[in-house]
């Protein structure tokens, strides 16, 4: 919009002030400050007052510029319109397609004052042609919504089809330096850049038949990744430049692979585990994107405050097993290593075993699993404990001999951490009883057993007060009168969160601290429900009534906390 920007100042001043969009006095001050930062004085409001609602601006703008306004984020494009346009062109001139009227194809764009874009827009099209005037970001996510993530570098390879795509050998330091030729290189690249910026934990790449479906996990949910549909002609080569990333051996498509391989999106490095599958169409591909500096302090967490002051205090004891129990993604191994970086002292001698090691801990010693050579969490264990530790982590337990040993550890004089999957806390010693373990080593060892999920946050910019549903309140054992002072937010949707009305996400516990009565239940081998009964007794929070204090804080909503969470009558 810089054309737009070199327009009558005053003019847009006071056209903002008789729609009593601003007051004098803020019109003083954004001169002002047009006078110190320079460029337009609709550069500068855009940044202040109206950096919320940009189109109150652009309505006005387009008043005084003679065209019209058009809110593109709420457009369905017709296809035929979309391919009057290529994708390369509309980058090129950072302009959208929207629609034929009267013999015009009519096209948003955030500077229609540019005489050179017009022109040379007909010159390609050869027909007549309307600028309206769009936002500018608008614009740019109605391009990739549209034509699809890469549309500009995909068309280019159709256009070239470059044989040796395939075989192309490139070592990415780098991501955000995307090469300016078409290449397998790029698109891959545009793509973890775009899911980086997009917080995605997981790339997925599916082939079928006729199509190649690319998703992002963001928050926990799987999101479809707009590509255009000619992406499937490459779904070879982009596994191959994987691999060749990876230094997997590309010739095999018959066998599972894993790898991974380290990037800088940016100043921010990123650590990407590659996981390949044989399916009939081809390799199934998942990228998990880890961040190598995500590491972060329990007060972060989510936790409580008296959940916090339990956990400070059983990671201060001598000896003794916690278990963070929960399923896959839901986030224990954060919980892990915050609470050896809090333990992570001088005094302190902190070992692990891991499968794989996805954080790198500056003064730990950090061991990875290798089945292969014979390397398992057993005979790892075994050998760490002639490396002289205080303390020691067991990335998870699956089988007797892991549990068995980890008891024995924490039973000799150790502090061990370790994971387990069950569904909540009071299954934590029906697990450990069901591969064998004997109740009274469990009873002795074991000090707390954590479960968690991940709750997705609501987004601070579009979040609504909403009141609890009936429904809602007796999912949580609750009466409309126990809830109708609540302040209460549902999600809504935003450009911000991708219209998710979620942006984040935090952790809720329940811990079960095993006591007297919990351990004489466990040596009697006590159901689950029984320990969870008395568990709750002794003043344990279920999950699901730690997620509600969630909402009553107004961090996320009753449907979040049920869809990751069971009932807790059952």
């Amino acid at each position: 919009m810089n054309s737009i920007l070199k327009q009558r100042h005053i003019r847009l001043g006071e056209l903002l002030i008789a729609e009593k969009l601003i007051t004098e006095d803020e019109l003083q001050a954004a001169l002002k400050e047009q006078e110190r930062s320079g460029g337009g004085l609709a550069e500068v409001f855009l940044r202040t007052k109206f950096q919320q609602q940009p189109q109150l601006l652009y309505r006005v703008l387009a008043r005084q510029l003679g065209v019209d306004f058009i809110d593109c984020a709420s457009l369905e494009i017709p296809p035929e319109v979309l391919s009057a346009l290529p994708a390369q062109a509309a980058l090129y001139f950072k302009v959208l397609p929207i629609e034929f009227k009267n013999d015009e194809l009519v096209i948003a764009t955030a500077d229609p004052t540019n005489v050179s874009n017009f022109d040379g827009l007909t010159s390609i099209l050869g027909k007549r042609i309307r600028f309206v005037l769009a936002i500018e970001s608008d614009i740019f996510e109605g391009i990739r919504s549209y034509y699809g993530l890469g549309a500009e570098t995909i068309a280019r390879m159709l256009e070239n089809r470059e044989p040796s795509a395939t075989a192309e050998i490139q070592t990415v330091e780098n991501i955000a330096d995307v090469q300016s030729e078409a290449s397998i290189a790029r698109f891959v690249n545009q793509v973890l850049l775009e899911a980086c910026r997009n917080r995605a934990t997981d790339i997925h790449f599916e082939p079928y038949e006729n199509d190649l479906r690319i998703r992002y996990r963001i928050d926990g949910v799987l999101h479809d990744a707009p590509v255009p549909a000619e992406i499937r002609h490459f779904k070879d080569a982009i596994n191959s430049r994987i691999k060749i990333m990876s230094r997997l051996n590309i010739a095999e498509k018959r066998l599972p692979q894993d790898g991974r391989f380290n990037v800088l999106a940016g100043k921010q490095p990123l650590d990407l585990r590659i996981s390949f599958l044989p399916t009939p169409w081809g390799e199934s591909l998942v990228l998990r994107v880890l961040e190598q500096n995500r590491l972060r302090d329990l007060a972060e967490l989510g936790f409580v405050p008296q959940d916090l002051v339990v956990l400070e205090k059983l990671i201060k004891y001598p000896h003794g097993l916690i278990f963070v129990t929960g399923p896959t993604g839901s986030g224990k191994t954060t919980t892990l290593y915050s609470c050896l970086s809090r333990l992570n002292l001088p005094e302190h001698k902190i070992i692990t075993i891991e499968d794989p090691v996805e954080v790198q801990l500056k003064g730990i010693s950090q061991i990875q699993v290798n089945p292969a050579i014979g390397l398992t969490f057993g005979h790892g264990l075994r050998s760490i404990l002639r490396h002289d530790p205080d303390i020691m982590m067991v990335g998870e337990v699956r089988d007797r001999e892991t549990a068995e040993i980890a008891v024995q550890v924490a039973l000799t004089g150790h502090l061990v951490f370790s994971s387990i999957h069950t569904n909540d806390a009071s299954s934590g010693a029906a697990r450990l009883l069901d591969i064998g373990c004997e109740p009274y080593l469990i009873a002795s060892s074991v000090i707390c057993f954590i479960a968690q999920r991940l709750v997705r946050v609501l987004c601070p910019s579009c979040k609504k007060r909403a009141r609890v549903s009936d429904e809602m309140a007796a999912a949580f054992g609750l009466k409309y009168e126990d809830v109708r002072s609540i302040e209460s937010y549902a999600a809504v949707g935003c450009e911000l969160c991708q219209m998710t009305g979620y942006r984040g996400r935090q952790a809720i516990y329940e811990f079960l601290v095993i006591n007297n009565e919990i351990r004489q239940l466990i040596q009697d081998r006590a159901s689950a429900q029984d320990i969870r009964v008395q568990a709750v007794k002794n003043g344990m929070v279920p999950l699901r009534q730690s997620g509600w204090q969630k909402i009553c804080q107004g961090l996320t909503t009753p449907e979040e906390v049920i869809r990751v969470t069971r009932d807790d009558s059952t």
